[in-house]
């Protein structure tokens, strides 16, 4: 897969969905062997948010594997939590042998890279080179033990498809949307016609799935510079959206309670869907039967989040730390936490595997979601520039287009805040 990319520091935007607390697996024997910690008991925590696929049962199978090691497993109640409490503790006390990050945290990652522990270089080459590329530092360091991506799909609702006479196979949805964003709008325009009904949930998510497209949004590579205000890509691309929200939208903020309830009533039709967001459907939308996905994304490819496991340095624990992390991150590993969450593996490796390339998804109607999103992954061609400001610039963002849906602003109004709000960061 050949990627564009600017420089070191890339990422894709993720965000998270709510998920529950303090999943613990319990140890087992006290016997040791050179792949434990030696003669005594050792206990590895792994700090996680969201749903990684890391189920009792795949670490368990580490334990069985090294005896006198527990793993135990920490779930944030959301990935805010859990950014938190690794910046407030970094280079402190208080941390996990093992910590997840996600990828918008990276600019700020990279400015204590020191704290963390280097990835060792025998296994560098297991990743795709821009997820290499992303966590390593300005000293060649990798520092991430990468985990999922989010290549990009359509999900879509195939009895709502129905009621408004579109067609429902996957293959003919998938055909149907082929195209760029104006394609996409255009096909939801028919769709809200006929129905009357929301086509997508919301301009802020349809938002994040177009800028992650844009290789250059909001900094400039090469200065660092905010160049967000300036971008006309970014402009056009908030006015494209918000125009095709006023009718198409069902004004849901992504990840808040209606939105949730979304997933299940039928609320919107359609959705941005990246491998994880299939996990967070079926969670949500428990007794639905018409959730598909097609092979599918306008304006080509498109990558919506990812992250990464890293061990802080002055862990108590950290060379077994690194042998769990290296485990958890390896092919195989991944390949099975895809099947468990929908976490798309960013190992080059399990691309070949057919334990990915012909899994299955049930829930979704059967549809072949290894292969689907193999093929979305090698869609990928644009891994967007974030720098030390992109998070502050599109959280700004995010609030703006919300404005506009929820009728506090109108569209001019709203962006005129934003530009104000952009100008006084940094």
């Amino acid at each position: 897969m050949t990627v564009k990319l600017s420089r070191r520091t890339t990422a894709i935007a993720a965000i998270a969905s709510a998920a529950s607390i303090a999943l613990i697996t319990a140890g087992c024997s006290p016997a040791a062997d050179a792949g434990s910690g030696g003669d005594g008991e050792i206990e590895l925590t792994v700090a996680t948010f969201n749903d990684f696929g890391y189920t009792d049962e795949l670490l368990q199978e580490y334990m069985d594997a090294n005896p006198g090691v527990t793993v135990v497993q920490n779930k944030a109640a959301t990935s805010n939590d859990a950014r938190a409490n690794y910046f407030q503790k970094l280079g402190k006390t208080g941390l996990a042998d093992v910590e997840a990050i996600e990828v918008d945290w990276l600019p700020e990652v990279m400015q204590y890279s020191d704290l963390l522990a280097e990835v060792p270089s025998d296994v560098t080459d297991r990743w795709l080179d821009w997820k290499v590329d992303a966590a390593t530092d300005a000293d060649g360091r990798l520092i991430g033990y990468g985990t999922d991506i989010g290549p990009e799909g359509v999900c879509y609702r195939s009895d709502l498809f129905a009621a408004a006479g579109l067609p429902t196979d996957r293959t003919e949805v998938a055909a149907l949307l082929e195209g760029d964003w104006a394609k996409y709008f255009e096909v939801g325009a028919q769709y809200t016609a006929a129905t009357g009904k929301a086509w997508f949930d919301s301009a802020g998510s349809t938002y994040q799935g177009m800028i992650n497209q844009v290789e250059a949004a909001y900094e400039d590579p090469d200065s660092g510079d905010i160049i967000a205000a300036d971008n006309s890509e970014v402009e056009d691309i908030y006015n494209q959206v918000l125009d095709a929200s006023a009718t198409q939208s069902a004004h849901l903020g992504q990840w808040s309670d209606d939105w949730f309830a979304g997933v299940g009533n039928g609320a919107y039709a359609t959705m941005l869907c990246p491998g994880w967001m299939l996990g967070v459907i079926s969670g949500n939308a428990e007794g639905v039967t018409t959730w598909d996905v097609a092979d599918v994304f306008p304006n080509g490819g498109g990558n919506w989040g990812g992250s990464y496991l890293t061990v802080p340095a002055n862990g108590k624990h950290v060379d077994e730390a690194q042998k769990l992390a290296d485990w958890l991150t390896a092919p195989e590993q991944q390949i099975k936490a895809f099947v468990a969450a929908g976490t798309f593996p960013s190992q080059t490796e399990a691309y070949s595997d057919t334990a990915l390339t012909e899994f299955t998804n049930d829930y979704f109607n059967g549809a072949p979601v290894g292969e689907i999103f193999t093929n979305r992954a090698k869609a990928v061609d644009v891994a967007p520039f974030k720098g030390e400001f992109y998070f502050q610039v599109n959280d700004a963002m995010q609030k703006a287009l919300t404005r506009v849906e929820d009728g506090t602003q109108d569209k001019q109004a709203s962006w005129d805040q934003w530009v104000q709000e952009v100008g006084a960061i940094g």
